[in-house]
């Protein structure tokens, strides 16, 4: 699958949401945000026959958290949904920490080739982000407008994201396996 239509299966939902909720409400958002969820999920099993671990474990609590607000018709249970997927993403970092296990490394080896130490710093930062993550969520939607919320959701977390995942590059680069070294590794 090419890296676009893997974008717009990936974003497209949480896009919906957005411009969903902007011309209607939170509730038909949140339908719109599950119906899409679904058919993301399914488009993407189709063309790949396989789906991705996080945008499987994403949609499995967007369909869960999105369910149980329409079905309650409570806010609540999708503004929470962030707050609880960051901190279980959290605490399966330093689960994985205290048990001597990097599952950020079985989740990214694939993509880079590091030495164990590289990914233990990793591990460390990036469960201190989904800490972050979540303590952000909480202030964000107890103390501002539903759609002050959504827009943060959708366009304040993904670019925060994306400059602390960058600012790790160089954790990468110094701790970076060589090519032959990475293969034999994964081997």
């Amino acid at each position: 699958m090419n890296q676009l239509t893997k974008m717009a299966l990936e974003m497209g939902p949480l896009v919906l949401f957005f411009a969903v909720n902007a011309t209607t409400n939170l509730m038909t958002a949140t339908a719109v945000f599950v119906a899409a969820t679904v058919v993301a999920l399914a488009t993407s099993y189709a063309l790949a026959r396989t789906i991705p671990v996080m945008p499987l474990i994403g949609g499995v609590f967007v369909i869960v958290f999105g369910g149980l607000t329409l079905y309650l018709d409570d806010e609540l249970f999708i503004k929470i949904k962030p707050t609880i997927v960051n901190l279980l993403f959290a605490s399966i970092l330093f689960g994985g920490l205290a048990a001597r296990k990097l599952f950020l490394k079985l989740v990214l080896e694939s993509a880079f080739k590091a030495t164990d130490e590289g990914w233990r710093i990793l591990t460390w930062r990036w469960a201190f982000f989904f800490v972050f993550l979540a303590v952000v969520n909480e202030i964000v939607w107890r103390n501002f407008s539903t759609d002050t919320w959504v827009a943060f959701k959708v366009w304040g977390i993904m670019p925060i994201t994306m400059v602390f995942g960058m600012a790790q590059v160089p954790v990468l680069m110094k701790h970076q396996l060589p090519e032959e070294q990475g293969d034999k590794a994964a081997s």
